[in-house]
């Protein structure tokens, strides 16, 4: 997919094609506030679905990208949009940190995070607050690794956020980014097109009762500038060593980048 941007730019950051894929194209609000919205009605629904249009598979994507930080072994952990905690409930298994935070602006996304994270007996080690990935409310320098799993999608500002994760990561640190892509292989593009396009908005309005947030999912991904397009973004904030790893057919990359 081509690198889609325009010519205009916020505090010297490009607004890309992405930034402007909404839930509700006739809504006057914003995309973050849209975003929070449809996660907060979505919210009890999310991890089953999560786990069943992917066929369990998404577990799996989530643990290969956490093992990415396992040359470094960090001690303290940001997971932004971080959702019920899925990701950061699979870092604290895999990597045993010390404490992972995991931010996010969906409230009802975090109460269901939270009642898992007790339930598991995780709380000492794992706090999910309320909070804006783009504008990260940590200082410089704060974090060992930063994860986030189906997130970037949704940023308001795609390299502002980028930029965010750049400034509270340590010197050393790690980022891993998990997010969908399109696949490259004709004819396996155009099965997940009909899946994507037709299939999981009939799940999300059967089962959530919001198929325009599912639809939304497949638009945000046939806009996101994946691969190359997106280390570059990556590059430009001021990660190092980046690089991508694409997995089950292109249909998921992990990028990786380290400061």
């Amino acid at each position: 997919m081509m690198l889609l941007f325009t010519d205009t730019y916020l505090r010297g950051m490009a607004i890309y094609a992405h930034d402007k894929i909404v839930p509700d194209e006739k809504s006057n609000v914003t995309k973050k506030i849209q975003v929070a919205e449809m996660f907060d009605s979505i919210a009890g629904r999310y991890d089953f679905l999560n786990h069943f249009l992917s066929a369990g598979i998404d577990k799996g994507w989530r643990k290969k990208g956490i093992k990415e930080l396992q040359n470094i072994n960090p001690k303290i952990i940001l997971d932004v949009a971080t959702g019920t905690g899925d990701l950061a409930v699979t870092a604290n298994s895999i990597l045993h940190p010390e404490k992972i935070v995991g931010i996010d602006i969906s409230e009802g996304m975090l109460e269901l995070g939270r009642k898992k994270i007790k339930a598991l007996k995780l709380d000492n080690t794992i706090e999910l607050v309320k909070g804006d990935s783009e504008t990260i409310n940590y200082r410089d320098s704060s974090f060992d690794a930063i994860t986030v799993a189906f997130g970037v999608r949704n940023f308001e500002n795609l390299e502002k956020g980028i930029n965010e994760m750049f400034r509270v990561l340590k010197p050393g640190g790690k980022v891993s980014i998990i997010e969908c892509t399109m696949p490259k292989n004709f004819l396996l593009k155009g099965f997940y097109n009909f899946y994507m396009f037709t299939v999981v908005p009939a799940f999300g309005k059967l089962f959530a009762s919001n198929g325009k947030a599912y639809k939304y999912l497949n638009n945000s991904v046939q806009a996101f500038p994946d691969r190359k397009n997106f280390l570059n973004i990556m590059n430009k904030a001021g990660f190092k060593n980046t690089y991508y790893k694409s997995l089950t057919l292109g249909v998921c990359c992990i990028y990786c980048g380290s400061k």
